[in-house]
């Protein structure tokens, strides 16, 4: 709603109360996976490198600002937030 991206760094201490290096990867690629394979705007491009304000290496989005668009412009609130279960199923299927 703030229209903003965070960086890794803000995320993990939102998540875990301290920089959690390393952690992020995973979890941030179960999310991907899930935003593909519904057909939803890639959640991940908002989470950003914090010396150079892109997604990291292993997220391959070409234009960034227009990804970052339809992800601020998406309605998240009409959507059921997905389960730990079916963030795992998404992850999965992508192997």
């Amino acid at each position: 709603m703030n229209r903003q991206s965070l960086t890794y760094v803000g995320l993990s201490k939102l998540m875990f109360g301290r920089q959690a290096s390393g952690v992020l990867d995973a979890i941030l690629g179960h999310i991907a996976f899930y935003c593909k394979e519904h057909d939803l705007p890639p959640l991940t491009s908002i989470v950003v490198n914090s010396e150079t304000g892109v997604p990291g290496d292993g997220i391959p989005i070409q234009n960034i600002p227009s990804v970052r668009e339809e992800v601020y412009r998406f309605d998240w609130y009409d959507i059921l937030p997905p389960s730990a279960e079916f963030l795992k199923i998404s992850f999965e299927n992508a192997k």
